[in-house]
């Protein structure tokens, strides 16, 4: 029963809001793709490497309110860090698998990710460092991550316009991050992480968001166009219509009442912009 409270705090569902991320950057390549290994990439990533991390996460933080993907979340154990070190060895195992220089950036997002929950360094505790690390690892750095993972030539990693969108993959993760804080000020407060949704205030939050978000829209812009892809540009405008009006909505609700910043709205803004965005690339990449 131990082991079946401690596979919650992995919140496997959760990681499908990460799920962008991969969409975009197996859009964004200009070469044949085998489906096997992009099978194998996203089993590495959503089902092994992400729920190691959620997992690890709690076991640090032992929240006694609502998280990601969990309302309720189960008391943490000794069987969760069971949980999270077979994940770990079987995200990398068979990350070196489909390609060693793969598993070696696993092996780097899972250290990373450890550090930022571990309470020796905890880097959650810096809010300009933990939203640094955030944004580079899980955007541009997964986004690469996930090109290497399916065979990526060096040629088209490099390239200029692959490299501007994986910073806009970065500019997204630093609009939508902050937004993922905005529940938790309190238990964050408790235990004396600074966060920058918290450093920023509920209203602070939405408006650097925004500002994310929008930067990194027109950096897409940009670039789809440097490649001649506007009908892909289209295609993501459209696709994410729904997140622009459901964020106005919240955003417009929190500015007449702080309390509409709560886990319910939160947790429906993480799932519409994560269904809406990887629609968008998955359209991309079908077109």
């Amino acid at each position: 029963m131990s082991y079946r409270r401690a596979l919650l705090l992995l919140r496997i569902p959760f990681s499908v809001y990460l799920m962008p991320v991969y969409w975009f950057g197996l859009s964004a390549l200009r070469q044949p793709l085998s489906v096997s290994r992009a099978v194998g990439v996203f089993v590495v990533l959503h089902l092994l490497a992400y729920p190691a991390s959620n997992g690890y996460n709690s076991y640090y933080d032992r929240d006694e309110g609502s998280i990601g993907g969990l309302k309720h979340p189960p008391k943490v154990s000794q069987e969760l860090l069971h949980l999270v070190y077979l994940f770990d060895a079987l995200a990398v195992i068979s990350a070196v698998l489909l390609s060693p220089l793969f598993g070696l950036m696993v092996t780097v997002y899972l250290l990373v990710s450890k550090a930022y929950s571990y309470e020796g360094i905890r880097l959650k505790k810096y809010p300009l460092l933990s939203t640094a690390v955030v944004v580079v690892f899980q955007g541009a750095f997964t986004f690469l991550m996930t090109q290497v993972g399916v065979g990526a030539t060096e040629s088209a990693l490099l390239d200029k316009t692959n490299l501007l969108l994986a910073t806009v993959s970065s500019l997204f993760l630093c609009g939508s991050y902050p937004l993922t804080q905005v529940y938790q000020h309190q238990e964050d407060a408790r235990r004396g992480d600074q966060t920058l949704s918290l450093r920023l205030g509920i209203r602070g939050t939405f408006v650097f968001a925004a500002v994310g978000l929008l930067a990194g829209a027109a950096l897409l812009a940009y670039t789809l166009w440097l490649r001649g892809e506007s009908r892909h540009l289209l295609i993501f405008l459209v696709a994410t219509g729904p997140v622009v009006a459901l964020f106005g909505q919240w955003a417009y609700a929190v500015w007449r009442n702080p309390a509409a910043a709560d886990f319910e709205h939160t947790m429906r803004m993480n799932q519409v912009s994560s269904l809406c965005m990887s629609l968008a690339f998955a359209l991309m990449l079908w077109w």
